[in-house]
């Protein structure tokens, strides 16, 4: 049972557009310790937000009604959509994030985060592909909540989606490479979801999503180099949304 505290932000608005959430971002708070992040998060001067922060011990600080739109995404991008915030509902992990000692996830905030987000999916039609972290949204600027997050986990409690590498082969592409087989690979992960130019030019914002990717959904390798494990997650991925479809 979900212990959840009221803890009110003033910084949202209403929805642009549609109006409803389609979407579920999960992100770590990347502070030294979840009082300080909340009350940035709550901070009207800050002028940022979400619509939930979920503690360590698993208490849930909910901050913005649902209906609105939290000011948690700033710049990003999925599935050609920018404007992310207003289609989307965000978590906060309480975690010192890759600056303040990046650590694992306690067990009872990630079953609270389970929970929590089983509810948000009950509430919204939100499909598995649009669960992502902020790193997923925002590659070149984030990198939360990062690879020590267990998103196997989620995808078998019907969070979000992880992929199984049925076949590897194919070539390694690295960054400086270029030509047809780069500019697959940049149409796979756009067609995934990812904001990246099909340019066929291996070039450092496309390091960057791979290295999202990697963070979502290879964990044990971060280099930014599309080797073939790496490219059959991917294909894996996109034929499950077929398989869906």
């Amino acid at each position: 049972m979900l212990r959840i505290v009221s803890r009110p932000s003033p910084n949202s608005n209403e929805r642009v557009g549609e109006g409803v959430p389609d979407m579920l971002i999960l992100h770590y708070t990347g502070m030294q310790t979840g009082e300080a992040a909340m009350a940035r998060l709550t901070d009207p001067a800050a002028r940022v937000s979400a619509h939930y922060t979920v503690e360590e011990d698993g208490t849930v600080f909910a901050h913005v009604d649902e209906r609105l739109r939290a000011w948690h995404a700033g710049v990003s991008s999925w599935r050609g959509h920018t404007d992310i915030n207003s289609r989307s509902i965000g978590i906060e992990i309480v975690n010192p994030g890759h600056e303040f000692g990046y650590r694992p996830f306690p067990d009872v905030q990630i079953a609270a985060v389970v929970e929590l987000s089983q509810g948000i999916l009950s509430r919204h039609r939100i499909p598995a592909r649009n669960v992502v972290g902020h790193s997923d949204v925002a590659p070149a600027r984030k990198e939360d909540p990062g690879e020590l997050f267990p998103w196997a986990l989620l995808a078998r409690a019907g969070i979000g989606l992880w992929p199984v590498a049925r076949s590897v082969s194919g070539d390694r592409l690295v960054p400086g490479q270029s030509g047809d087989a780069v500019a697959g690979l940049q149409r796979r992960l756009q067609a995934y979801g990812y904001g990246i130019d099909v340019s066929g030019a291996f070039d450092e914002a496309t390091r960057l999503v791979v290295v999202a990717f990697q963070r979502h959904f290879r964990p044990s390798r971060l280099d930014g180099e599309a080797d073939a494990e790496t490219q059959a997650l991917l294909a894996d991925l996109l034929e499950r949304l077929d398989a869906t479809s």
